[in-house]
């Protein structure tokens, strides 16, 4: 505990995975706050035209793919590829597990604003089974789903034809983790299983038995496969500062999406991660693995953007954090097909013991965010 801290600027913890302070103690999602108010975004703009230009179709077919899921970023980047750059953007949804009707219905607000949209539904026998054995091997809930919002995207822009994928920010870049991309645009296959798979997508994929082509969804092309394809991936947040707020604001106005009536699970915030119920899940653990939560997330984003002082966040993450998905825990027993005592031997497996102790069956924290 005593080599356990905070930020001085905002509350990122120092347990988070890759995370780096400099002399300030100062973390790097705020070191590179810093950095891009001075950042050359002219010439980040100017890279991002000749990319458009290479990438435009030439057969008045799609120009690139943006995946959405009803929420507000992918709402914001779809928008500034066809309103300002004039781009034709092909949307992929993948259905999430348990969708919540928030995000289901801001997701057809945005469709019906004349965007081509593609919806793939993957089996949900095998979904759940990838999503449970992520739950087990790596604490990470949605792990099925997360994988395949970036498989199955890839494979439905091969199968159009389409070369150039943009995703929103890079949240190793924006909130705390690896900056090795921050200077690069393009980023690949490895960058992706390594950061965003938590290193574990070969062990999660061992833990199911079905075939390559019963897995097709959750794989991803061979090198052969993808070779002399020139495919490209990319975030928008490398081309424009990234601003989560802002882009719900334009969301808002220009299809009309919408917010929870109250705010989210484990949060002061009621307009991000509105799409499924494993979300709650999915920060409860990032809570009782690294000791912080959805609200600590929120807090750093409101206060580099210069809405919120770290003594308001401060309070904030101690009245929100570590909010336990009791209105959820029905949901995901059957979801699982888990018994109670099954799933809280998952959570208590994941519980980092240097940081918390368990009091009458729930575990508390042994620090004080300060």
């Amino acid at each position: 505990m005593s080599e356990t801290f905070w930020c001085k600027n905002c509350l990122n913890m120092s347990t988070r995975p890759r995370i780096e302070f400099d002399e300030r103690g100062w973390c790097n999602a705020c070191q590179w706050m810093e950095e891009k108010s001075t950042l050359d975004w002219e010439g980040r703009q100017r890279e991002l035209g000749e990319i458009l230009e290479k990438y435009r179709s030439k057969r008045g077919g799609f120009d690139c793919v943006v995946p959405v899921s009803g929420g507000k970023d992918g709402a914001y980047v779809a928008n500034q590829l066809r309103n300002k750059y004039g781009m034709h953007p092909l949307c992929v949804t993948v259905r999430p597990p348990l969708s919540l009707d928030v995000g289901n219905g801001n997701l057809e607000k945005f469709i019906e604003q004349g965007y081509d949209h593609v919806l793939v539904s993957p089996n949900r026998g095998i979904l759940r089974d990838l999503n449970r054995a992520g739950f087990e091997e790596l604490g990470s809930p949605y792990f099925g789903w997360l994988v395949a919002i970036f498989s199955t995207v890839i494979r439905v822009a091969l199968a159009h034809d389409v070369k150039l994928i943009f995703y929103g920010e890079d949240g190793e870049i924006e909130y705390g983790g690896s900056t090795e991309n921050k200077n690069r645009a393009l980023f690949g296959l490895e960058y992706m299983k390594r950061a965003y798979f938590e290193g574990g997508y070969e062990k999660v994929m061992s833990k199911v038995d079905y075939t390559n082509k019963q897995l097709y969804y959750w794989g991803f092309p061979s090198d052969e496969e993808i070779a002399g394809q020139d495919l490209f991936l990319t975030h928008w947040g490398y081309f424009e500062p990234w601003d989560p707020y802002r882009n719900y604001l334009v969301g808002k106005e220009h299809y009309g999406l919408s917010a929870s009536n109250e705010n989210n699970s484990g949060t002061f915030t009621n307009f991000a991660q509105t799409d499924q119920a494993l979300y709650v899940l999915h920060a409860y653990l990032m809570y009782l693995k690294f000791g912080f939560g959805r609200a600590t997330q929120d807090a750093g984003i409101e206060i580099r953007r210069g809405a919120m002082t770290r003594d308001q966040a401060v309070n904030l993450v101690r009245l929100y954090d570590g909010h336990y998905p009791e209105e959820f825990i029905e949901t995901y027993l059957d979801y699982y097909q888990m018994t109670q005592e099954e799933f809280d031997a998952v959570l208590d497996k994941y519980a980092n013991k240097e940081l918390f102790k368990k009091v009458d069956g729930r575990w508390e924290p042994t620090f004080t965010v300060e």
